[in-house]
């Protein structure tokens, strides 16, 4: 067993954890944070997208040791503490953005980062931004819709 202490959507975590425990897992088993989504454990899919020192990252391809002393942000970290959505949230709802949900919170981590690289993005941009995410329920247009409607509202958006 090797100690961690990552500092998880603000707030210090120290564990006991196996050399080989992935980050996804970690998180989901460890700490009951069961928004991050394992979808293939190949890096293929990115529902299990998480932020680390505010990069967007697959948490199935980190071991919870890599992100000792490090600091972490899920999926559960993007609305507000009283439960006020975060834009891309919103923007997810109102052109119904997602269908089972299953990849929902990967999306939403991967284009939070990618939005604030690029604030202002076009259709094709954002298209090429999410190759990296997969869904297999929509035909992206309305996940793509959202974003871009979102990118509109992000200035003074934490994560």
């Amino acid at each position: 067993m090797t100690q961690i202490a990552v500092t998880v959507n603000g707030m210090r975590r120290e564990a006991d954890v196996e050399p080989r425990t992935l980050l996804v897992y970690f998180l989901r088993e460890h700490l009951g944070l069961t928004g991050t989504n394992v979808g293939c454990d190949t890096s293929s899919c990115g529902a299990c997208t998480v932020h680390l020192d505010g990069e967007s990252v697959k948490s199935c391809t980190l071991l919870a040791v890599q992100a000792d002393g490090r600091e972490v942000t899920t999926i559960e970290a993007l609305a507000e503490a009283d439960g006020t959505l975060h834009p891309l949230q919103d923007a997810f709802h109102r052109h119904h953005g997602l269908q089972c949900g299953y990849c929902t919170p990967g999306m939403l981590m991967a284009a939070a980062s990618y939005l604030k690289e690029n604030p202002a993005p076009t259709e094709a941009e954002v298209r090429e931004s999410l190759e990296g995410n997969l869904c297999r329920c929509t035909g992206y247009q309305n996940i793509v819709e959202s974003i871009l409607d979102a990118a509109g509202q992000m200035s003074g958006a934490k994560v």
